[in-house]
């Protein structure tokens, strides 16, 4: 460790965020980049702590203060070495990670200035490939082949392990890109195409096959796929928007969010979109039910078109600033979280529950809101919703529901596949990542229910290792 007192002299410096002014009118990264010197100084703020709760904290184990002290000291090709060790692809964690490690560093606890965990990490991969240090490998084959279903997060980590082992593998996505969740879920204003794009295009250097606009039963039957391949990988995320099912919810200008955020980036991907189906809020009142990232994107997405008003409530009371004593470390803070997004111009209301939607026409008008109570359990429990009876109207042009997802169905797909499904219609494996079906693996979303890209990545690799084992055995 080269420098064990500069977190006592040496403060959090973040990069932030372009002006809003000037972020407002693109769909551009907003989070903008500290310059090596001072990236350097910040790395040099991680004080080596005995029990690196960082490590402990991250799905993948990414090993912080090793990367940490190399990046301080300017060897950054060896802090590249470290991290892909445990993070098969840190261009994606250091942009939308939401830094688990951060929320477990060690000065977060003692002075509330972590370490700059996450933009580090972003720093050292961009300079690896600027600099040449990622190269493609060309592995040695072994003589099997894997099949992977699906291209997000998951997915591709499993293809990058399974590749770099020696298998030849192969990557059906359904939709016209590869990126899953990456590319059609998470803007271009925090992740760029052009960042999933040239880890593709390293993976198909290095060997991995993809095949989109491919779907198993349409394009490509579930019995070939089995029958080809000497393991089978499902990565299909969890794709199933949780809907409001309150009356007027067929009204034209009620939409999942997924519709408005899927649709503008294959618009930006210059994938042909027919007219009548765009989505547009210029000059439109926008509301925004639910108050997680998903709606924080359509935030940003709708104030990028123009829109006349934008307002996102939640069902939930407005949790506190900074500090939540009701979810103390180990526990991951629920403190309000204030986006880049929201920054650009938003209402933000709480406890409020959607009773109606208001047409004319078959086209939404209005919405009717009334505000909800939260009573405690007696017994600790969660709390009980109460109605107040206090409603209002809110004239709206669009609404977007971003609630979260249930559970994958995958009916058909897993019936054809022959795997077991629980209650919850999330696919069912073991321990080793595997299903009913000896040659037939799953992870990711698919099987946790929507979670987080880190955790994506991590079962992804889990996944790669259970299937070499496997393979290897027989």
């Amino acid at each position: 460790m080269g420098n064990p007192k500069a977190f006592l002299t040496i403060h959090r410096q973040e990069a932030g965020y372009r002006p809003v002014h000037e972020r407002i009118g693109d769909f551009g990264e907003v989070e903008q980049t500290l310059n090596s010197n001072d990236r350097r100084t910040q790395a040099s703020r991680c004080m080596d702590c005995g029990v690196p709760f960082c490590h402990w904290a991250c799905p993948l184990g990414n090993k912080q203060p090793e990367w940490q002290d190399a990046l301080y000291k300017g060897r950054w090709k060896e802090a590249y070495q470290l991290l892909e060790k445990t993070c098969d692809f840190p261009e994606f964690t250091g942009r939308i990670c939401p830094a688990l490690c951060e929320k477990s560093c060690v000065l977060k606890h003692s002075a509330d200035e972590p370490v700059t965990i996450r933009e580090n990490e972003a720093a050292i991969v961009e300079i690896a490939f600027r600099e040449g240090y990622i190269k493609p490998l060309q592995p040695v084959r072994n003589g099997k082949r894997v099949a992977v279903v699906g291209s997000g997060p998951a997915g591709l980590s499993a293809a990058n392990q399974l590749n770099r082992k020696g298998y030849e593998v192969t990557v059906f996505e359904k939709d016209e890109l590869p990126g899953g969740l990456l590319r059609y879920g998470i803007p271009n204003f925090k992740l760029s195409k052009n960042i999933i794009d040239r880890r593709i295009n390293l993976m198909k250097q290095e060997g991995v096959v993809f095949k989109t606009n491919t779907a198993v039963g349409n394009g490509v039957s579930a019995k070939e796929i089995v029958g080809n391949y000497d393991a089978v990988c499902l990565a299909v995320g969890c794709e199933t928007p949780r809907d409001l099912p309150v009356e007027g919810r067929k009204l034209k200008g009620v939409y999942f969010a997924m519709e408005l955020l899927a649709q503008q980036n294959r618009i930006l991907s210059g994938i042909p979109v027919p007219p009548k189906n765009i989505l547009d809020c210029k000059g439109k009142k926008v509301l925004i039910i639910g108050g997680g990232d998903t709606g924080s994107d359509c935030v940003g997405t709708a104030n990028r078109h123009g829109a006349a008003s934008v307002t996102q409530i939640e069902i939930l009371p407005k949790p506190p600033v900074d500090c939540n004593p009701e979810t103390p470390w180990p526990m991951y803070p629920f403190v309000l979280k204030t986006s880049s997004s929201h920054e650009e111009g938003c209402a933000r209301r709480w406890n409020l529950s959607t009773n109606r939607f208001i047409g004319d026409k078959g086209v939404l008008k209005a919405v009717e809101l009334e505000e909800v109570e939260w009573i405690p359990a007696a017994d600790g429990g969660r709390p009980e919703l109460k109605m107040t009876g206090r409603k209002e109207t809110l004239d709206v042009d669009l609404v977007f529901l971003a609630m979260g997802f249930v559970h994958p169905e995958q009916e058909g797909l897993l019936k054809e596949l022959e795997l077991a499904v629980d209650s919850r219609k999330n696919i069912a494996v073991n321990a080793d990542y595997r299903t009913a079906s000896n040659k037939i693996f799953a992870c990711g979303d698919a099987v946790s229910g929507a979670s987080l890209v880190v955790r994506a990545i991590a079962a992804g690799r889990k996944t790669a290792e259970a299937i070499d084992g496997s393979l290897t055995a027989n």
